[in-house]
């Protein structure tokens, strides 16, 4: 069973659960704004991905972050320290599958490849 993790109100994150509806693939959907994420799934994920894969710098909300913040942000752990202010920065959707990370943002062509 594949986990999506996401935010519902995401545009990127609805498109990805509308293709997998469409492909008829079953899912649970994990709202971590909504339902939060514990450090330990972050460090887990940052064990399997480079912490800067994961966070989001291209996102409106580490943008807005003071630069002095955004500069202390050089590692995993540093990311795991600021990631739980706002869980909007992590990338979205990320996909889980046996507790194994199998994609990070929404590509057709890549989840096409991926979820034969």
């Amino acid at each position: 069973m594949l986990t999506i993790y996401g935010i519902s109100n995401c545009d990127t994150v609805r498109k990805a659960l509308k293709w997998l509806d469409k492909k008829g693939l079953a899912y649970s959907f994990h709202d971590y704004k909504a339902q939060g994420l514990s450090n330990a799934q972050l460090e887990t994920w940052m064990q399997q991905k480079d912490w800067s894969e994961i966070l989001n710098t291209r996102s409106t909300t580490w943008r807005e972050l003071p630069q002095a913040l955004k500069d202390s942000v050089v590692d995993a752990p540093s990311a795991i320290r600021v990631i739980p202010e706002n869980f909007s920065m992590i990338k979205r959707p990320l996909v889980e599958q046996d507790g194994k990370i199998i994609l990070l943002g929404f590509d057709q062509g890549q989840w096409e490849a991926a979820l034969k």
